[in-house]
């Protein structure tokens, strides 16, 4: 399968997946892949697609060939996120925490990654860090004006949850 057919076959499968023709389109990039099994672009697609449809154990493989390297930084962030999250989801959370804080270490500050890593830590019973990082990222992302007054207390307060007044 050469470059232009390659091309023309992704972009058809991408088309069916987000016209919601899920199945199609997972056929499509299983023979696009198969074709061209070292192709991180087309592994990032068909693990997405198995992820859209409920197959996540199936996705493992295509997002863990994707990151392999050649994904744009944009595709390689939502790769991170999908496998870390697909981790998270098949009970696999410790690796789901690898995965997210690897992407946050290449993408600081991401809030999709900070919230699905807030997810999988709460998994891991390291609750004070999850609601840490939760709280955190309310504060600086929250557009309610009521949330936005209290910002300042709310990032202290995640940092000692259990902080009280002693007298």
């Amino acid at each position: 399968m050469s470059g232009p057919a390659r091309d023309d076959l992704l972009s058809e499968a991408i088309r069916l997946r987000e016209q919601g023709h899920h199945e199609q389109a997972r056929q499509r990039l299983l023979a696009v892949a198969a074709a061209h099994p070292h192709d991180a672009e087309v592994a990032y697609q068909t693990a997405w697609v198995h992820d859209v449809l409920g197959l996540e154990a199936e996705a493992v493989p295509f997002y863990e060939a994707a990151l392999g390297g050649g994904l744009s930084p944009r595709d390689r962030r939502d790769a991170l996120l999908g496998l870390g999250s697909t981790y998270r989801v098949l009970g696999r959370y410790g690796d789901a925490v690898d995965t997210l804080r690897r992407g946050l270490g290449e993408f600081p500050g991401d809030g999709a990654l900070q919230t699905f890593l807030s997810m999988a830590l709460f998994n891991t019973d390291r609750h004070h860090e999850a609601m840490r990082l939760l709280l955190k990222l309310l504060a600086a992302t929250s557009g309610d004006p009521r949330v936005s007054r209290y910002r300042r207390a709310i990032e202290h307060y995640a940092e000692d949850l259990n902080e009280t007044v002693r007298g």
